[in-house]
């Protein structure tokens, strides 16, 4: 196959980023591996036989255009985001082409939203940043549940994994918000990011089968208090983790996540559970599956696939929600989610 209007897979080598490229070659597309490494990006085309490697490094623009020089658009999986995000979506703008990260970190979501939204809205060109469990598919979510509504008094993310074998790059992107927020915590309170030194609270969450009655942290913070308010008029997001896979995290012991299927996944199991409430009513929405990095590829792909067939609702820089029918958007992630939505 060809990679005339293919997709560049910015960061292919990482762990997710070999989850995309597969998703890609499913799916039919043509695509373009690029990253720093020119030699691991050619072990791992080798693997895939018919893609094409174009290495490039985020602090040389030439290199970017180059890799991205007639391509369909770029996704880009390559942490930190505080790093990569902007040179990579600028080049996507020179392009002409759309931009679709995976980033969780907040502070680089932010910055894509504010820095880059003018210039993306001038070249008409989407962007779509946080297209990843974190940030997209709790987006998604509270988005579906909403329905009709635009406003809400408060949305509620509620992550329960039964486990967290964080991969090196999910360590190294944690680092630097660490750093960038001077270790302080971050939460979405009075329609404001608020930055804290507060313990975080733990509390009980019922989560839908398979998980049930689990002890979480309260403002665990993540990206959804970035792509939620967006384009939601609500003045309290709070995303919630479940304790136990905090605590993997934390733990500098904690192995990265090893597959157990063909598909490469791992064995963790999640459940994110969404409740959305407005003038005393509640809606809630739910979404079961498995391995949270594995299933960023599905996510990420089906919004490439939609913004290259135009099933979009706007323009420019754009959380998911904003950019996409929620509803059906999820509903055709089938197998890799299943999902519970408001009727």
């Amino acid at each position: 196959m060809g990679t005339a209007g293919a997709v560049v897979v910015y960061g292919a080598t990482g762990h997710t980023g070999r989850f995309i490229v597969a998703e890609l070659r499913r799916r039919g597309f043509g695509t373009i591996v690029s990253g720093r490494n020119a030699d691991q990006l050619k072990v791992l085309a080798a693997e895939f036989g018919d893609v094409e490697v174009r290495p490039a490094t985020v602090d040389d623009a030439g290199s970017l255009d180059r890799a991205l020089a007639g391509a369909a658009a770029v996704i880009n999986c390559a942490g930190p985001f505080a790093v990569t995000g902007g040179p990579v979506v600028e080049a996507a703008l020179r392009a002409g082409i759309p931009y679709v990260d995976v980033a969780a970190e907040i502070e680089a979501n932010v910055a894509m939203f504010a820095d880059h939204a003018e210039a993306a809205r001038k070249a008409d060109v989407p962007v779509v940043p946080a297209m990843a469990f974190f940030g997209g598919l709790g987006d998604l979510l509270v988005t579906a549940a909403l329905g009709e509504w635009t406003a809400a008094d408060e949305a509620h993310v509620a992550y329960g994994l039964t486990s967290w074998h964080p991969t090196a790059g999910t360590r190294a992107a944690g680092e630097v918000s660490h750093d960038r927020r001077g270790g302080r915590r971050v939460r979405f309170a009075g329609g404001a990011l608020e930055y804290h030194d507060d313990k975080l609270p733990e509390q009980d969450w019922d989560f839908p089968e398979p998980l049930g009655r689990r002890a979480v942290l309260a403002e665990f913070t993540m990206a959804d208090v970035v792509t939620v308010p967006s384009h939601v008029a609500v003045p309290e997001v709070r995303t919630y983790m479940a304790a136990d896979a905090a605590r993997d995290l934390a733990d500098e012991d904690t192995p990265a996540p090893e597959p157990v299927d063909d598909l490469g996944r791992s064995d963790q199991t999640f459940v994110v559970d969404v409740i959305v409430r407005a003038d005393g009513v509640e809606r809630r929405a739910t979404a079961r599956g498995q391995d949270i990095y594995a299933v960023t590829a599905p996510l990420v792909v089906e919004a490439v696939r939609r913004i290259l067939a135009g099933r979009t609702r706007t323009t420019g820089v754009a959380s998911a929600g904003a950019m996409f029918d929620a509803a059906d958007f999820l509903r055709a992630l089938h197998p890799y989610l299943s999902v519970e939505l408001p009727h």
